[in-house]
């Protein structure tokens, strides 16, 4: 079976890489229910998968919410039958500061927001996704995983890293049931993410360093777009990587080989 008539979850796909993920997979034949906790967004992107003949179906949940994520696998389950993918996507940068200044509140919130709601996305899926096996990727970065020059970036950092060690304990505890586990790791991509990131005294602790020819050596120094990180994960949850688990994929043109 290829992907045309499976269903597939992703969060965070009311913008960038979660919503180019949505469409892709939609125009790769999945029936795809996207998820964020903004409703005007994901209707949006619903809107556009239908518009291009693609099946969806819009779900507006908090991910770190237990009984909200519970809920949203019943309506996938009420509506196809089946989950064969989950796209773990959802996150936040939250607030860059120095660790004197980090707060126990904005500490809390982005561990809560990536971590937190990435297990329980996971946890309430592995019941589904066991009747035929699967596939699940999570979106950690290359910041806490090869990249730890970005200095204040402590608290988001700590939960990409704790994002790829996830990955590779459920890959082997989920194997015997079909389900594979991978997690990607984008570098800097055309996306909003960076719009809502807090920077607070981050110049302090910085370490000076200088790229006078840039930071990214392929592509021309440009970032990744959407569609190019949506790509890679249409690739991880296809049959083409059937074989593939426990692993992360770094895509930022060889940058955090350079800024490591």
């Amino acid at each position: 079976m290829g992907l045309a008539g499976k269903v597939a979850l992703i969060t965070g796909a009311g913008s960038g890489i979660g919503k180019a993920t949505a469409v892709l997979l939609a125009q790769q034949g999945v029936k795809v229910a996207p998820l964020s906790h903004t409703a005007k967004e994901i209707e949006a992107t619903a809107k556009e998968i239908q518009a291009k003949g693609g099946e969806a179906l819009p779900l507006v949940a908090d991910t770190t919410s237990e009984q909200e994520v519970q809920q949203v696998y019943h309506q996938i389950a009420d509506r196809w039958g089946r989950l064969d993918i989950v796209f773990a996507n959802a996150g936040i940068n939250g607030v860059w500061a120095p660790i004197e200044e980090l707060t126990l509140s904005e500490w809390t919130r982005t561990i809560t927001t990536n971590l937190t709601g990435t297990f329980l996305t996971i946890k309430y899926a592995v019941p589904f996704l066991r009747e035929n096996g699967g596939s699940v990727v999570i979106t950690s970065s290359v910041n806490g995983t090869r990249i730890f020059s970005n200095t204040g970036a402590t608290a988001y950092s700590v939960t990409k890293a704790g994002e790829v060690a996830l990955a590779k304990m459920l890959a082997v505890e989920l194997a015997p049931s079909n389900i594979r586990v991978n997690v990607i790791c984008p570098g800097a991509t055309e996306t909003e993410i960076g719009d809502n990131t807090q920077q607070r005294d981050v110049d302090k602790v910085k370490f000076p360093v200088e790229y006078p020819q840039g930071s990214i050596p392929l592509g021309n120094g440009k970032p990744a777009s959407a569609a190019q990180v949506a790509e890679l994960v249409r690739f991880l949850v296809s049959d083409e990587g059937n074989y593939i688990t426990g692993s992360e994929v770094w895509i930022d043109g060889a940058a955090s080989l350079v800024r490591g």
